[in-house]
C-alpha cells in the first residue's frame, strides 16, 4: 500500500512538474507553479527558509521521500529503472556506500556553485535544473510541434479547439546538453537504479545524511527474515545488505519497493525505537556517520512542418528574411534580476522561465560564464510591460517577484541605434517604426543634415524592452539592439 500511495504521488508531481515546462497557455503554473518552488536547491538559492525548513523536517520524518516523490529527476530515473526491470528481473546488489565520492562530489558542487566561472558546472549537476533543460530543450518542441499539427488537422475539418503557437527549436549546444543529460542519466539510471542520485548528486548526499535520523524508517525484523535476499536483489539504491541484515538509511530513497517484495513480511516501515531492537547496526563509527552525509504521428509532423513552412512567406509573395542575433556588450537580463551579478549566482538555469515566456524572449546563452542561464533576445518578440510570467514562476530566487506596474518602470537595458542598418539609410525610404512602438516614448524621429528623419534615444527614459528591435523592419540585423545593464534600476 505504501509503495501505491508513494507512486500515486510520483507520477502526479511529475506529470504537473512536467507541464509546468510545456505548457505554453500559462494555466498550469497558475496553479501549480508552487511545485517548482519547492524544489530544494532552488528554494536554498531563493532564502525561502519556510520551503528549505519543511523539507528538513519531511526527512527527518520520513527519510528521502522529496527524492522519489518530489524531485522530477528522481521520478524519471525511477521510470527508466522500471523500464529495465521489464527486461531483467532480480538484478540488483548491495554495493558498499562511497563516502569519499559522496563527500568530494558535494564539496567540488558546492566549490564551483561558489565561484562564477565554474557556477555553468554545478549547474549541470544539479537535479532539478538537469530536469529542466530536458523538458524545455527536448520535450517542449516536441510538445509545440504535436499541437500545431492538431491545429492543422482541426483546421482542415473546420474546427479551432487548437491553436497554433511559435516552435523554437532550441540551439544545438542546448540540444546536446539536454540529450546527453537524458542518455547518460537514462542508461546509468536503466542498468543500476539510482547510483547517481546516492553518488553524484548534491541533494541526495545532503538529504541522506538527514534521513539517517528519520522518525520512520525501513528495517529488517531478523526473526521473520529468511535471507532469500530477494529484497537487496530488487533495491534500486542497492542499499540493503541481507547479510548483515542492514540497510544503508542514507542511500534508501524511501521507494518502499522492498516492502513490496519481501513475502516474509520481514521489512516493516517503523518508528525509530524499533529499529535499535530488531536491526543489526553492528555499531557503527562516527566516520560512518561523516560517511553518508558526505511520438508525435507523421501527419501531426507533417502539418506542423507545413505551417512552419507557411509563416516564412509574407503574403505567398515575398520571403521573410529571418532576423540575426546582433552582438551585445551585456545581454539584459529580465526585470526583476536586480542584477547580473545577482541573477547569476541564483539562478540555477532551470529554464523554467525560458518555458514560461510567452513572447519566446528568453533562450539559454551559450556563454560559457552563463552556460544554459536564460538570457533576452528579440528577433521573436519583445519583453512586454503588461507580463510578469518569469518572475512569478522563478523557483531560485534569481527573478524577484514583481507586480505590473513596476515591470513598466524597471530599466532591464537601453536602446543603441546603428545608422548603417537602418532602411532609411539601405532602402532611403522613410520609416520611424522603432518610434511608434516604442512604449515609454524613448525614441524620437530628428531630421538630420541630409534631410532625412533617423531616431535617436533617450538612454534615461529607455526600459530596454526590446520592442523596437523587435519590430524594426531592417534585416537580417535590427539598425536598433538593446544592451543590457550591471544594475537593473528603476526609471
Amino acid at each position: 500500500m505504501l509503495k501505491k500511495i508513494r507512486i500515486a504521488f510520483a507520477i502526479i508531481f511529475f506529470t504537473l512538474i512536467t507541464l509546468l515546462f510545456l505548457d505554453f497557455t500559462g494555466v498550469i503554473s497558475n496553479y501549480f507553479g508552487w511545485m517548482a518552488k519547492i524544489q530544494f536547491l532552488p528554494a536554498v538559492l531563493a532564502l525561502n527558509l519556510v520551503i528549505v525548513f519543511a523539507l528538513i523536517v519531511l526527512t527527518l520524518l520520513f527519510g528521502r521521500l522529496y527524492c522519489s516523490v518530489i524531485c522530477p529527476l528522481g521520478v524519471m530515473q525511477d521510470i527508466f529503472t522500471w523500464m529495465g526491470n521489464k527486461t531483467k528481473k532480480n538484478r540488483f546488489a548491495f554495493k558498499e556506500n562511497h563516502p569519499k565520492l559522496r563527500i568530494g562530489a558535494l564539496v567540488v558542487f558546492i566549490i564551483l556553485l561558489i565561484i562564477p566561472v565554474g557556477s555553468f558546472i554545478a549547474h549541470l549537476v544539479a537535479p532539478y535544473s538537469a530536469f529542466g533543460r530536458i523538458a524545455t530543450n527536448l520535450f517542449a518542441p516536441l510538445y509545440r510541434l504535436a499541437n500545431n499539427g492538431l491545429a492543422s488537422v482541426a483546421e482542415s475539418h473546420n474546427s479551432y479547439l487548437f491553436h497554433n503557437v511559435n516552435t523554437i527549436i532550441p540551439d544545438k549546444l542546448s540540444i546536446i546538453i539536454a540529450l546527453v543529460t537524458l542518455i547518460g542519466l537514462g542508461i546509468l539510471a536503466w542498468k543500476s537504479g539510482r547510483t547517481w542520485c546516492n553518488n553524484i548528486c548534491p541533494v541526495g548526499t545532503i538529504l541522506g545524511w538527514m534521513s539517517q535520523f528519520s522518525v520512520f524508517k525501513p528495517i529488517i525484523n531478523t526473526e521473520k527474515c529468511n535471507g532469500c535476499g530477494k529484497c537487496a536483489r530488487n533495491c534500486k539504491a542497492s542499499c540493503i545488505n541481507p547479510k548483515e541484515h542492514r540497510i544503508d538509511h542514507s542511500r534508501c530513497v524511501s521507494c518502499f519497493d522492498c516492502i513490496e517484495n519481501c513475502r516474509q513480511g520481514a521489512i516493516q516501515y517503523v518508528k525509530r525505537p524499533r529499529l535499535q531492537k530488531q536491526e543489526n547496526t553492528n555499531n557503527e563509527s562516527v566516520d560512518n556517520s561523516k560517511r553518508n552525509f558526505m511520438a508525435t504521428s507523421a501527419l501531426f509532423v507533417a502539418g506542423a512542418a507545413m505551417e512552419a513552412k507557411a509563416k516564412k512567406v509574407d503574403g505567398g509573395l515575398a520571403v521573410i528574411e529571418d532576423k540575426k542575433i546582433p552582438v551585445r556588450n551585456l545581454s539584459p537580463k529580465p526585470a526583476g534580476s536586480i542584477s547580473v551579478k545577482h541573477f547569476t549566482n541564483h539562478c540555477t538555469a532551470c529554464q523554467l522561465c525560458i518555458s514560461a515566456c510567452p513572447n519566446q524572449v528568453l533562450r539559454p546563452s551559450t556563454n560559457l560564464e552563463h552556460l544554459m542561464q536564460p538570457e533576452m533576445s528579440f528577433e521573436l518578440g519583445y519583453c512586454r510591460s503588461e507580463c510578469n510570467k518569469c518572475a512569478s514562476v522563478c523557483p531560485a530566487g534569481a527573478i524577484q517577484p514583481i507586480s505590473i506596474e513596476e515591470k513598466s518602470s524597471i530599466q532591464i537595458g537601453y536602446a543603441v541605434f546603428d545608422k548603417t542598418n537602418c532602411v532609411v539609410t539601405t532602402d532611403g525610404v522613410p520609416c520611424g517604426n522603432c518610434a511608434r512602438h516604442c512604449p515609454v516614448g524613448a525614441i524620437l524621429m530628428v531630421e538630420q543634415a541630409d534631410g532625412k528623419k533617423y531616431p535617436t534615444v533617450n538612454t534615461e527614459i529607455c526600459i530596454g524592452c526590446g520592442a523596437c528591435e523587435n519590430l524594426c523592419p531592417a534585416r537580417p540585423f535590427s539598425a536598433i539592439h538593446v544592451e543590457g545593464v550591471e544594475v537593473q534600476r528603476v526609471r
